[in-house]
């Protein structure tokens, strides 16, 4: 069985139960020569990730049409990585963020400083899953003799999201041809002397919505 050849599966569910044999969802990414590089996995068959979320989190760059947005101290270039998502989809938002010459900004973990940060809206049928930051430079201020994790060369950020698969969520949603999710990017940046005002810059996302495909083949 293929399923158990690859370790897919699901032996939460118990033998008796009839999803029994529903493998975990999840991409094997192979190179050019077939060997599995990487590989992303879920733990419930109701999720799945997209392709292009996948690619993204892999370091890839999407030609998919993106908002640009100018900060104080920083450029912004978002989009989403999927235009539709059913129940169960996770996808992503795309966040590359250029700070102004000589300008950072603070990582997350800083204390004494605002650090950047993601604030999505709480709506129904959306999950909010994880944010993923790069790794931060350090950042020695002599005048107060300090080192302090930030970002100075341009970097992306990535937030997760989920349409939410549960019966209530669907309720919620039925009808609905598309959600748009607001968001802020909050952050504070500084130069090699001054540390400016903190900011905070409004973002939206639109996804569209469909249903899951039930109908099975016929025998």
């Amino acid at each position: 069985m293929v399923i158990r050849q690859y370790g897919l599966l699901n032996t939460s569910v118990a033998s008796d139960n009839p999803t029994f044999g529903i493998p975990y969802p999840g991409t094997f990414i192979l190179d050019a020569n077939g060997v599995v590089r990487s590989r992303f996995f879920e733990a419930a068959y109701q999720d799945r990730n997209t392709m292009t979320s996948v690619l993204v989190k892999l370091g890839a760059s999407l030609d998919i049409p993106a908002t640009k947005v100018s900060a104080p101290h920083l450029r912004l270039t978002t989009y989403l990585t999927d235009q539709v998502a059913a129940p169960g989809t996770h996808f992503s938002a795309v966040l590359n963020v250029v700070p102004d010459p000589h300008v950072h900004v603070y990582a997350p973990g800083v204390s004494g400083y605002k650090p950047i940060a993601v604030s999505i809206s709480a709506q129904p049928g959306l999950v909010v899953r994880g944010a993923t930051f790069p790794a931060p430079e350090d950042y020695f201020f002599k005048p107060l003799n300090e080192h302090v994790r930030v970002y100075g060369a341009p970097f992306r950020l990535l937030q997760d999201f989920e349409i939410d698969p549960s019966p209530a969520a669907a309720a919620a949603l039925n009808g609905q041809p598309s959600m748009t999710i607001a968001a802020r990017v909050d952050y504070q940046a500084c130069d090699d002397t001054v540390c400016f005002t903190p900011q905070s810059v409004p973002l939206t996302w639109t996804i569209g919505l469909r249903a899951l495909d039930r109908e099975r083949p016929k025998r």
